[in-house]
This record gives C-alpha cells, structure tokens and sequence, in this order.
C-alpha cells in the first residue's frame, strides 16, 4: 500500500489497463500526486454497496476541487472531517460524550463517539440531526450510499 506526501494510506485499484490511487485528504494532495506520477485526476464511484470503483463523472469532483462526496438521498448528509461544519458537529459529539461519562451506565445509551480515534471520520446526518460517526472507508457499505473520490489513474506498464 503507498502513502501520500502526508503519509496516509492509498487504496490501489488495478482496473483493466490502468491503476487508481484514491484516499486523498484534498484535492491538492491529489493533484501533487498526479503531477508527480504523470498521472491523470479522475473521478471515482463506488456506488453498489461494495468496493468496486468504477470511473464517473457524475457529481464533477475535479471541476469542483473536491476529494470526496457522498450522496445517500435526500434525508442523508455525510460530512467529511475536512468539510467546514464538520468542527461544529464535532463539538456537539465532544459534548455528547462528556455527558454520557456524567451519566449513570444504564443512562448511557447513545452509540460511542470517538471522533479523536476514527480514522479519517464522516459525521452522518439524518434529516439535519446527527445519527452517527463512520469512517469514509465504512461509508462505502452504508445507506444504499453512493461515493465519489478523487483518484489517480496511472497506465499500467
């Protein structure tokens, strides 16, 4: 598995006569990768529950500058830890577990949010109310989701 100029980990896909990277943290980072590899900026979906990318341009990622998306219908939001309100909602968790600790054990009933220790972690919102914390790996399998990533496709030799 390679990583990126910030040492996070890539997802390689060997796609018939190409090779994608996706896991970037921004489009930037995406971008240097690209340069340096003489590769191509693409759009990636995942969009039948499993990690099956296919090549899309269907929600315009790159004409976008975006990294990564999720569209999960109407009543769903997925926010990305580098999404500007993702901070809000992170603070309401924060706030969320602080109580629950205060709490008696049989009050605590609300799943355990541990945004500190999620890797790379997606706030879920349903009907703008939060429902639950996921990874963006994860989120792939949840909610008849749809993902986009920014990828790199490079030929294979």
């Amino acid at each position: 598995m390679e990583t990126n100029a910030y040492n996070q980990k890539l997802n390689r896909y060997d796609l018939n006569d190409q090779i994608i990277y996706t896991g970037f943290s921004s489009f930037k980072d995406a971008d240097e990768c690209a340069q340096k590899k003489g590769g191509a900026l693409v759009e990636v979906g995942f969009k039948d529950g499993n990690d099956n990318p296919q090549i899309v341009d269907e929600v315009g990622l790159i004409e976008k500058k975006l990294h990564y998306f999720v569209d999960a219908g109407d009543e769903y939001k997925f926010i990305h830890s580098s999404d500007p309100g993702f901070r809000k909602y992170a603070d309401e968790l924060q706030k969320i577990k602080a109580k629950q600790k205060q709490s008696p054990p049989d009050e605590r009933y609300l799943a355990n949010f541990e945004i500190e220790n999620t890797e790379d972690p997606i706030i879920v919102l349903k009907n703008d109310h939060l429902e639950s914390v996921t990874s963006r790996e994860r989120s792939k399998y949840l909610k008849h989701a749809k993902v986009y990533e920014l990828g790199v496709s490079l030929p294979k030799s």
